[in-house]
């Protein structure tokens, strides 16, 4: 009994270290003692933090007021022609996965390299988008102007992509193949492309999972775009998030989603989850031996993930003694969570950044592994080193911390503010939501120190 209690705990939504592919890290220090602070931290930002007026002001205000000299669309086309340039090389390339442009960009640029960017400058997904210039084209030459009704479907379609991608991630035998990655992209592509087709650029919007994952993990950024105005904003971080309208049922869902896969992502690869399924980390007999369990697994780190979140929401809205409809106040409180996501990301593939962004470089430099030098960089050594210096990897470690810690401390600031909207009484309602991530704070640090073996 108490075995599978603890795996219950250790599925709920937190953060670590995998991917498709990821080094083996094991750290060796004393970790205990960031977690216990950590925990210390977030519980006296929401006690100093409960008379919500008090906390600081934000505001956007304007970065930048210049104007744009290339048309907006010209980057759409970009991405585009981007896009089909690693499906050329994913499907023409080299096989091994770490000396072609289709895995390393995908798995280090797209995936990882760019939401990170986003955090810090706004939304850099949707300008490259590569279905925006294409539909655009295809609906001017077929003059439709309508839509098929899809978008009452709200975010449930990018709900099932961004579902579907961990899967394929997480779990599927080979996510790293160039070929197998090409024509699962290129079909999916073509599914999102007759779909937008049929309802309109804007669908790309809230049904796309890649367009909504960065665009949710952008609202964090200190400077970012007003698209009305074209105008660069600036803003403490979160600020977009204070402007943004009440998550629907589907967005909520989405970000559950987004949080358990994150979770399973570093769960998945412990020593602790290795033998709970009965896998010898030091021979671990592949994926395709775990899938069954591994897909149990993430099914059940989403069901717990939703289930804490909305217990500790139900329990907040009883102590403050709520009547109104539950999934209308949950929307508006979820989007502190926007935040917990965008330091897990951050600090969960913080290390994956640091080794195979080294082979990435090295690909774009020589993308046919012939000798040239496209970016006219020199010669150089792919080197893990840095992974064995005591010294580099506490500082990674004290990086991947200040993500996690400062991330929850938005989201406590955040929270804190939207409940401060419907009064003191609504104001309870964050209590039980700040005792989560308390929790989230140390078993998401405990998760990124864990040993990984596979």
């Amino acid at each position: 009994m108490g075995r599978w209690l603890a795996a219950a705990l250790a599925l709920l939504p937190l953060q670590a270290l995998a991917c498709a592919l990821p080094p083996s890290i094991l750290l060796t220090l004393p970790t205990g003692y960031y977690m216990a602070g950590a925990a210390v931290t977030v519980a006296v930002t929401a006690l100093i933090g409960a008379a919500a007026p008090r906390l600081p002001a934000m505001q956007a205000a304007v970065f930048w007021d210049g104007r744009h000299r290339l048309p907006e669309i010209l980057p759409a086309f970009a991405g585009f022609l981007g896009f089909l340039a690693l499906i050329f090389f994913g499907l023409f390339g080299a096989g091994d996965p770490l000396h072609n442009l289709l895995t390393l960009i995908f798995w280090s640029g797209v995936w990882v390299a760019l939401p990170l960017a986003s955090m810090l400058l706004g939304n850099l997904w949707h300008p490259i988008n590569p279905w925006r210039a294409p539909v655009r084209i295809a609906r001017v030459l077929l003059g439709r102007n309508g839509g098929a009704g899809l978008a009452r479907l709200g975010h449930w379609t990018a709900v099932l992509g961004l579902a579907g991608f961990f899967w394929f991630e997480l779990i599927s035998t080979s996510p790293d193949d160039p070929r197998v990655l090409a024509q699962v992209a290129l079909a999916y592509w073509a599914v999102v492309f007759i779909a937008a087709v049929a309802e309109g650029e804007e669908w790309l919007e809230q049904g796309e999972f890649l367009s909504v994952y960065f665009a949710f993990l952008a609202k964090v950024a200190p400077i970012w775009k007003d698209r009305a105005t074209r105008r660069l904003m600036r803003g403490w971080p979160g600020t977009q998030v204070l402007a943004m309208p009440a998550l629907t049922p589907s967005a909520v869902i989405f970000v559950t989603v987004a949080l358990a896969g994150l979770t399973f992502d570093g769960l998945s690869g412990t020593f602790w989850w290795l033998a709970l399924i009965g896998q010898n980390p030091l021979e671990f007999a592949g994926r395709s031996a775990v899938q069954g369990v591994n897909t149990a697994g993430l099914i059940a780190a989403w069901v717990l993930t939703t289930g804490a979140i909305l217990g500790a929401f139900a329990m907040g809205r009883r102590l403050a003694r709520q009547t109104g409809p539950f999934w209308r106040d949950l929307g508006p409180a979820m989007l502190a969570f926007l935040a917990i996501a965008a330091g897990y990301h951050a600090a969960h593939y913080l290390t994956i950044l640091l080794t195979t962004g080294q082979y990435a470089i090295f690909a774009l430099n020589d993308p046919f592994f012939r000798g040239d030098a496209w970016l006219g960089l020199p010669p150089f050594y792919i080197s893990f080193g840095f992974l064995t210096d005591r010294g580099t990897m506490t500082l990674i470690w004290n990086l991947q911390f200040a993500a996690i810690l400062c991330a929850h401390i938005l989201a406590v600031v955040l929270a804190l503010k939207l409940s401060a909207r419907g009064g003191p009484a609504r104001a309870i309602l964050h209590l039980p939501m700040t005792a989560l991530m308390v929790g989230y704070t140390v078993l998401g640090l405990w998760l990124l120190a864990s040993p990984s073996g596979a």
